[in-house]
């Protein structure tokens, strides 16, 4: 027979008696600071934002007429060629100026230097006004041939190099040298370890940056070269000082037409801002595909932002949502 234990039996007794304890009452944290902060902001959008409907200077009726006019539309469209243009010219000579900079070569090495140093030392308006006065400097006719020999072709230099060439090359040629320090940062970061195994597999050195380093680098490229497209998109307006028509150039062409400022400075506004944003979007997705292998979990897109936050909300308006779910 199995021995009886009293003091057991007492035990669970008294448990079975015990009344269940009570809830805990959880008090939030007061954050006054946080509240008033919050409210300034608020009274300060609400003011902006009646001053941007109410305010009939802005002339919103007169920007929804000329927001899609045919010159500014024209305007918007070299605005972008001057962008996409410059910019690849800038990705690829600064890829091109990264690699010679952290070559062996001495000569690639100090060649690199030279040319970071010369165009970041100079502005971008003196650039544009130099290549816009090339013909000047080399003559009304530019020859092709052999270096110090016969030359077989002559071309006018202002077809060679009309404004709009003139100004894809200033920018461009002014992006790569801060493109060629952005690559060079960003290769710098991948740890050596990689290369020296890269290298005692019998790989060679132009593999190597394009298989193991690049593709690590990139997470710390892709930021920067974001910030320079979107700096870029705006710089394009600098390009209105050597004749070109672009978006800034335009705006400014109709106030003289029309004697209507506001309206057409907030046309460009709104361009820009537009460009900007789906530029934005697109450096985003552009971030979170290069940060696989990074984290283990990558970075949430802004729909599920929006999902998180929702779900933040709902729970804050209950505080004893999960104290309820860990009773149960």
């Amino acid at each position: 027979m199995s021995e009886i234990n009293p003091a057991a039996d007492a035990d669970d007794a008294s448990a079975a008696v015990l009344p269940r304890p009570p809830a805990i009452r959880a008090v939030p944290l007061r954050r006054p600071g946080r509240v008033l902060s919050a409210l300034v902001l608020l009274v300060l959008l609400a003011m902006f934002g009646h001053m941007l409907i109410f305010n009939p200077n802005f002339g919103w009726d007169l920007v929804g007429q000329w927001l899609f006019w045919h010159t500014i539309t024209a305007a918007v469209w070299i605005t972008l060629q001057l962008t996409v243009l410059a910019m690849l010219i800038g990705v690829t000579g600064g890829v091109v100026l990264a690699v010679m900079r952290l070559s062996d070569n001495p000569v690639s090495s100090w060649a690199a230097w030279a040319y970071t140093w010369f165009f970041r030392g100079t502005p971008v308006l003196v650039q544009l006004l130099f290549w816009h006065e090339i013909a000047a400097l080399v003559g009304q006719e530019v020859g092709f041939g052999i270096p110090f020999g016969p030359q077989f072709l002559h071309l006018h230099t202002n077809d060679v190099i009309t404004d709009f060439g003139a100004a894809v090359l200033a920018l461009g040629l002014n992006e790569a040298a801060y493109m060629s320090e952005i690559v060079r940062a960003g290769v710098l970061s991948v740890d050596e370890g990689q290369t020296e195994a890269a290298a005692s597999l019998g790989m060679r050195r132009g593999k190597i940056m394009r298989r193991i380093v690049l593709p690590q680098a990139m997470r710390v490229i892709i930021p920067p070269t974001g910030n320079e497209t979107i700096s870029m998109l705006k710089t394009s307006s600098l390009a209105s000082v050597i004749g070109v028509v672009e978006l800034t150039d335009a705006s400014e062409s109709a106030i003289h037409l029309y004697f209507k400022a506001i309206p057409f400075y907030v046309v460009a506004a709104l361009w820009y801002l537009f460009f900007t944003t789906v530029l934005s979007i697109g450096q985003y997705y552009v971030e979170r595909y290069y940060a696989r292998g990074s984290s283990r979990s990558l970075p949430p897109t802004p729909f599920q932002k929006l999902l998180r936050a929702n779900l933040l909300l709902r729970r804050r308006r209950d505080p004893y949502t999960e104290i309820r779910e860990g009773l149960r």
